[in-house]
């Protein structure tokens, strides 16, 4: 039951004609990376590099690459998991269908540890520049391990109970860093090594820190697992994987993972950081430089015959979608019970994850008849945004499922055309200002720093949604605006002129767009507009609209209305809802690849090269 060992799962997938091998060497500067990424969108399979440039350890790509795949890697386990997250949030479920949960005690035996004295990972030792250095984008400030996970224990209660196994991303060169000595660590807020290394401040300490690289598959899901607190990642590593998570136990020392193929050992120091990045992050830019904390380096073990797995980030869908998939999967019934009359969450990873959250709740304590605004919906919104990193939602789209009970959440175009049917901008907008929103997304005010808007729609449809241009509407040409999209039903995307910041920091061209439109204007007839950069590539596709609007918008700066007004504290509009979705100044510069390793890369693809047939 499970894979112990990377390689014991690699074997299996080449048996099973799901990894291929190249012999070829491949360059870990840009080159892999650009394979994964041109694997990945071809629904391939997992690639084995045989043979890097500058390193003699072996590399892996596209584990989890497919949905299919994932669920063959834990085909013995998954089961066994969604049981026991269903028991977990529902005690009560194992007496309504005892039959279900006949297995759960024999695989709750998985969820503890095994301590054990010494393990394969400490067969050897090496330094960090014999690693495999992997650089995914050209602008990325070093090489970074981008499938890490990350050991912490409590200061205030250390042992495996107030463990921490986290992935955040580990830069291996590059910057100020201390060659061999020194590697650099980014974690996002609202993480748990974050409340970890807060501790070790407090208490004047080093915060010890393991980095595993490899070993079971289940403990690299395991690692971007988003937990509720509590839960530990070792014993859902150890469910998933279908045996008990072996933990080398030395005194004195932060246990190490057995199994790893790689563990490096060190500590942060309190209060000591550096610049790092830039990095190609998952909404598809680079995440700038910042000061973070810094490891310092002790040790670098690996196995025999390690393998070092890696993905890629950037503009999504990538690899981690698969992930996002799989923790749906896993974690669906967590919500809606830790948060009565909410039935649906959908974090969309088109549009970067955090940006926009769709959800879908019940008006439970108003009959439908006298319903007119929305009123739980807001209860229910608050709590998602107090919930775990669903905080860092920065778009929160919240519907009612009396509405239309056959409503899905996860079909993003359907979930809009039910808003704008029925929502009124005038009451329905709800910002919160000066808060955090995810560290990786700069159309805030800095990092961390941006705004957030809950949209609430209930009720019946209160409008017919246009799929077409009126030949009544007017594009303001003189201020710069032009070649409008129908996006959606009832979305109009229109080219704006590039954004030029006043002494403020502000543009007013979207605020001159509003003012030149009265409510009665037929362009109303579209409840949502959005100006972009680039109205024909936004319009282009669906995911295009998403990843352009709300990563490229920060609500409280950038959301505009036709005759808009503030009454009682409260903004609205009685025309049409106007989202700046431009590129600013602060906002950081989007991926693009390398054409001459995209040339590299094509004659890799090409007749009698070693993936003709892949990509």
């Amino acid at each position: 039951m499970g894979y112990r060992t990377l390689r014991q799962c690699l074997s299996d997938l080449e048996a099973s004609k799901q990894l291929v091998r190249i012999e070829e060497p491949i360059d870990p500067y840009l080159e892999a990376a650009e394979i994964q990424r041109r694997v990945f969108r071809a629904g391939g399979p997992a690639i084995y590099f045989a043979s890097v440039k500058g390193c003699r350890f072996p590399m892996v790509s596209n584990l989890f690459g497919t949905m299919e795949r994932l669920r063959y890697l834990f085909r013995d386990t998954l089961r066994a998991m969604e049981r026991l997250v269903r028991l977990a949030v529902d005690p009560a479920d194992a007496l309504r269908r005892p039959r279900l949960h006949l297995a759960t005690p024999w695989h709750a035996w998985h969820v503890r540890p095994k301590l054990v004295r010494r393990g394969p990972v400490l067969a050897h030792e090496t330094t960090i520049d014999q690693l495999p250095h992997l650089k995914s984008w050209p602008d990325d400030g070093g090489a970074y391990i981008t499938l890490p996970q990350v050991y912490t224990e409590d200061p205030d209660r250390p042992g495996l109970v107030g463990s921490n196994l986290g992935m955040y991303r580990i830069q291996l060169s590059g910057g100020d860093y201390e060659p061999n000595r020194e590697v650099g660590i980014h974690y996002q807020i609202h993480r748990g090594i974050a409340a970890h290394h807060a501790a070790a401040i407090r208490r004047g300490e080093k915060l010890r820190v393991n980095v595993f690289v490899g070993g079971a598959p289940a403990m690299t899901v395991a690692a971007v697992m988003p937990l509720p607190e509590g839960m530990s990642e070792l014993a859902f590593a150890g469910v998933l994987g279908g045996h008990r998570v072996p933990m080398i136990h030395r005194p004195g020392e932060l246990p190490i993972y057995a199994e790893a193929d790689f563990c490096i050992t060190g500590y942060i120091e309190p209060k000591r950081e550096l610049l790092e990045g830039p990095f190609g992050d998952h909404l598809g830019y680079y995440s700038l430089r910042h000061p973070f904390p810094v490891i310092r380096v002790e040790k670098v073990y690996h196995r025999d015959r390690p393998v070092w797995p890696f993905t890629v980030v950037g503009r999504p869908p990538q690899e981690d979608t698969m992930f996002a998939r799989l923790i749906h999967e896993l974690t669906g019934p967590v919500l809606p019970k830790a948060i009565p009359g909410l039935h649906a969450v959908h974090a969309v990873d088109a549009a970067g994850v955090h940006p926009l959250v769709l959800a879908i709740g019940s008006e439970r304590y108003v009959p439908y008849e006298h319903r007119r605004r929305p009123a739980e919906l807001l209860t229910l919104a608050n709590a998602i945004l107090g919930y775990g990193q669903l905080s860092l939602a920065k778009y929160l789209v919240i519907v009612a499922r009396e509405d239309n009970p056959e409503l899905e959440v996860d079909n993003v175009a359907e979930v809009f055309r039910h808003v704008l049917e029925r929502i009124d901008w005038r009451r329905d907008v709800h910002f919160q200002t000066c808060t955090t929103i995810d560290t990786l997304d700069y159309s805030g005010e800095g990092l961390n720093r941006g705004s957030k808007v809950v949209l609430a729609a209930t009720g019946p449809g209160s409008r017919i949604l246009p799929v077409a241009i009126d030949s009544r509407i007017k594009i303001p040409g003189h201020l710069g605006f032009r070649d409008p999209r129908v996006c959606l039903p009832g979305i109009l995307v229109v080219q704006g002129p590039p954004f030029r910041p006043d002494a403020t920091g502000a543009d007013p061209a979207v605020e001159r767009f509003c003012a030149a439109y009265h409510r009665h204007d037929a362009i109303n007839s579209f409840p949502l507009i959005v100006v972009v950069d680039d109205s024909p590539f936004a319009a282009a596709t669906l995911n295009n609209f998403l990843w352009t609007t709300f990563t490229r918008s920060n609500p409280a700066t950038d959301i505009y209305g036709i005759e808009s007004f503030t009454v009682a504290k409260h903004w609205g509009c009685h025309g049409s809802l106007v989202i700046d979705a431009r590129s600013k100044p602060h906002h950081a510069p989007p991926l693009v690849e390398d054409p001459e390793v995209t040339r590299r890369v094509d004659a890799l693809g090409a007749r009698g090269g070693p993936l003709h047939g892949i990509i």
